[in-house]
C-alpha cells in the first residue's frame, strides 16, 4: 500500500483533483473556440484577442457571480451538473446587458473534499452552458478545504470577460419616453432567494427528494431547474435588428423593480403590468407555503421574468417575433415614460448605489391558466 503524504493526511488529496480534470477534460475542450490557446491545465488560460484591432474602439466587459445557496440543493440531491448551468447565466448574462459578446470564462470550485465524479459533473455542467452562449472556457481552479467545509460541502463561482464597440454599447441613457418594455420568461427560480426557498422547505418539513402533487418531479429537482441562458438569442437580435435594443436588465438579486430601476435614467418610470403574465408554479406554491402574497416575494424572486429588453417601439415586434423564433417565451409589460411626482410614490428609485427609474409592478397577476407566450 502506497504511504500517505503528509498533505493527504492533513485531508488534502491533489491525486483526486488530477483525476477529476481527467473527467472534465473533454467537456472543457469542447466549449473552446479556435481562439483558445493552449489546453487544460496551464497556469493562465490563454485567448488570441488579435481579432480586437478591427474594432474601432473595443470595451471590455467583465462579470463575476455565484450560485448562492442553491447549491445546498444540489448536494442534498446528489444532482451536480445543472449548477454549472446556473452559474454561467448568472455571470455571463450580466455581460450581455450591456451589448457585450461573452468571449471566455474561468470558475472556481472550494470543497471539503475531491470527489472527482462530483467535481467533473459540476464542470461538465460549466462547460456545456459555455457552449451553449459560445463561451470559451479557458481556465478554473479547484480548491479542497478541509476542516473549513465538510466532506460534501462546496460553493461555486465563476469570472467572464467579453468585449463590445464603444458606440454599440447598451447604456441606460439611450432609453427613451416611449420606448417598449419587453419580458422574456424565466425557467424557474434561476439561483435567487434560496434563502428563503430552503426556509420555507424546511418550516414545512418537506422532503425534497419526494414529489408534490403540484409537480411532475421531485421537489429538488423542480427547485434545481437550471438558469434559462439568454446570451446567444438577445446577441442575435442586436445583430438583425442594429439599434433596436437601448438596455437590457437581467432580472436577478432584488427582483423585477431593483434591476430595472438600475438601467432607466432617473427621469423616467415604468408601471410594470402584472396581469400580462403568471408566476410559475413553483414561486406560487412555495409563497403560499410560506403564508406569503406574491407581491411579498417580488423582491426575491425573478417572478417568472429573467430578463427584460427595452426596445425602440419602431421595433418591438420585430424583436419580440425574433425572440420567440428562438425559443422564448416573450411578452409586453410596460412602456417607459417621463416621470412626473406621482410615479415615485410606492415605487422603486434605486438599486446597487445606482439612483435610477420608478419602477412599480401594478395590477394582479395572471390566473397560472392564462400565461402569457
Amino acid at each position: 500500500m502506497t504511504e500517505r503524504s503528509p498533505y493527504q493526511s492533513s485531508g488534502v488529496d491533489t491525486g483526486a483533483g488530477d483525476r477529476a480534470v481527467e473527467l472534465m477534460k473533454a467537456a472543457v475542450q469542447a466549449s473552446h473556440s479556435p481562439r483558445v490557446i493552449g489546453g487544460v491545465g496551464g497556469f493562465a488560460g490563454l485567448y488570441d484577442a488579435s481579432f480586437m484591432t478591427s474594432y474601432r474602439k473595443p470595451i471590455l466587459a467583465t462579470s463575476t457571480d455565484g450560485v448562492g445557496t442553491k447549491v445546498a440543493i444540489a448536494q442534498a440531491m446528489d444532482v451536480h451538473d445543472t449548477i454549472g448551468y446556473d452559474l454561467v447565466g448568472m455571470v455571463v448574462d450580466d455581460i450581455v446587458v450591456v451589448g457585450a459578446t461573452p468571449l471566455f470564462m474561468t470558475d472556481y470550485i472550494a470543497c471539503g473534499s475531491v470527489v472527482p465524479e462530483r467535481i467533473a459533473a459540476i464542470v461538465r455542467g460549466i462547460a456545456g452552458a459555455c457552449a451553449e452562449t459560445g463561451v470559451s472556457l479557458v481556465g478554473g481552479e479547484t480548491a479542497e478545504h478541509p476542516g473549513l467545509l465538510g466532506v460534501d460541502d462546496y460553493d461555486v463561482a465563476g469570472a467572464a470577460t467579453g468585449v463590445v464597440e464603444a458606440d454599440e454599447m447598451l447604456d441606460p441613457s439611450k432609453v427613451r419616453d416611449g420606448d417598449v418594455v419587453l419580458a422574456l420568461a424565466s425557467s424557474g427560480l434561476h439561483s435567487n432567494g434560496f434563502s428563503l426557498v430552503r426556509k420555507i422547505v424546511a418550516d414545512n418539513g418537506w422532503d425534497i427528494r419526494q414529489q408534490r402533487p403540484e409537480f411532475s418531479r421531485e421537489l429538488g429537482l423542480e427547485l434545481l431547474e437550471p438558469t434559462m441562458l439568454y446570451t446567444r438569442s438577445l446577441l442575435s437580435v442586436m445583430a438583425s435588428h442594429p439599434g433596436a435594443l437601448h438596455m437590457l436588465s437581467h432580472v436577478t438579486g432584488g427582483g423585477i423593480a431593483q434591476n430595472l430601476s438600475r438601467v432607466i435614467p432617473p427621469e423616467l418610470a415604468v408601471d410594470v403590468d402584472r396581469s400580462t403574465w403568471s408566476p410559475p408554479a413553483v414561486m406560487r406554491v412555495l409563497a403560499d407555503a410560506g403564508g406569503f402574497a406574491l407581491g411579498q416575494v417580488e423582491d426575491t424572486w425573478n417572478m417568472g421574468m429573467g430578463m427584460v429588453a427595452l426596445v425602440d417601439p419602431a421595433s418591438s415586434e420585430a424583436v419580440l417575433d425574433s425572440l420567440r423564433s428562438a425559443g422564448h417565451s416573450a411578452w409586453q409589460v410596460g412602456v417607459v415614460r417621463t416621470r412626473v411626482t406621482a410615479d415615485s410614490e410606492g415605487a422603486t428609485t434605486s438599486a446597487k448605489g445606482v439612483e435610477g427609474g420608478a419602477i412599480r409592478l401594478v395590477g394582479t397577476y395572471a390566473d397560472s391558466s392564462s400565461a402569457s407566450s
